[in-house]
């Protein structure tokens, strides 16, 4: 099922998407929210009648970096024996179709494409052989990057945190198992002009890995995101650029840049 967040007539909701064609989509609008038993009302309303919102709104986005190989080598960087993760604050979250805004304390503005893990429900310290039960779904991620800024700063903050810097969207998908989603497609185009291309299946580690790393030290909440690290094709964004994040399976997410007011 693929699960979107909308607002419509200034109302915000949740549906399930139905259809195939993008000009026929649907939302049929649920009742609750889709972390518990929810149903769907059978209201439906057409996908073009909405504006898409970011597909969660996360307590905490925990990303983690230099996760394939040749993305490592491509930017001189060695490759990680272990997970090594970072934050992107809640500040950070777009939707599909919204304005990636060119920070003014960069000249080196970066995509980099990733599979987002969405959390379903709280856990701590979770075993390998459970990090299936504690997932909600899959979805698009762009984890805009502040090259030079994170180059001559230790810490990655600014260089990865600043507003507009975490596209997420357009849905949730949250038919696709642990071993689907470890061998998928996932591409980047900026103007339609293919930046990156790889395979989900190139992570150094796994999304188990990841998963069971950061709740040894924390506690996830329904809704967190987890990036996963960008296969290899990085590079720079100027205004006026569109760039779409499309990964098998699941769908794709476009934002324009633009210079921040």
């Amino acid at each position: 099922m693929r699960i979107a967040r909308f607002s419509i007539d200034g109302n915000v909701a949740f549906g399930a998407v139905e259809g195939d064609r993008p000009d026929e989509l649907v939302l049929d609008i649920i009742k609750g929210i889709p972390f518990a038993e929810f149903e769907l009302s059978g209201t439906k309303v057409p996908l073009s009648k909405v504006r898409l919102l970011p597909p969660v709104l996360p307590n905490k986005v925990v990303a983690f970096g230099r996760n394939y190989a040749e993305h490592a080598r491509e930017l001189g960087n060695e490759v990680p024996d272990a997970p090594f993760a970072f934050f992107k604050p809640s500040t950070s979250v777009i939707g599909p179709g919204d304005e990636i805004q060119y920070p003014s304390f960069t000249e080196d503005l970066h995509h980099e494409a990733e599979l987002a893990v969405v959390i379903g429900r709280m856990c701590r310290e979770v075993p390998r052989e459970r990090v299936k039960d504690v997932i909600f779904g899959f979805t698009c991620a762009n984890d805009i990057t502040a090259r030079d800024v994170q180059k001559r700063e230790k810490q990655w903050a600014r260089a990865k945190g600043f507003d507009s810097s975490c596209p997420l969207g357009p849905w949730v998908e949250t038919g696709l198992d642990l071993q689907a989603a470890s061998d998928l497609t996932i591409q980047l185009t900026v103007n339609g002009e293919q930046r990156q291309l790889g395979r989900t299946s190139e992570m150094i580690h796994r999304i188990e890995d990841l998963i069971v790393n950061i709740t040894e030290a924390m506690t996830l909440l329904p809704g967190d995101v987890i990036l996963t690290g960008t296969p290899a094709g990085v590079g720079p964004l100027n205004v006026g650029d569109e760039v779409a994040v499309t990964i098998e399976g699941i769908g794709t997410l476009t934002n324009k840049v633009v210079k921040r007011g």
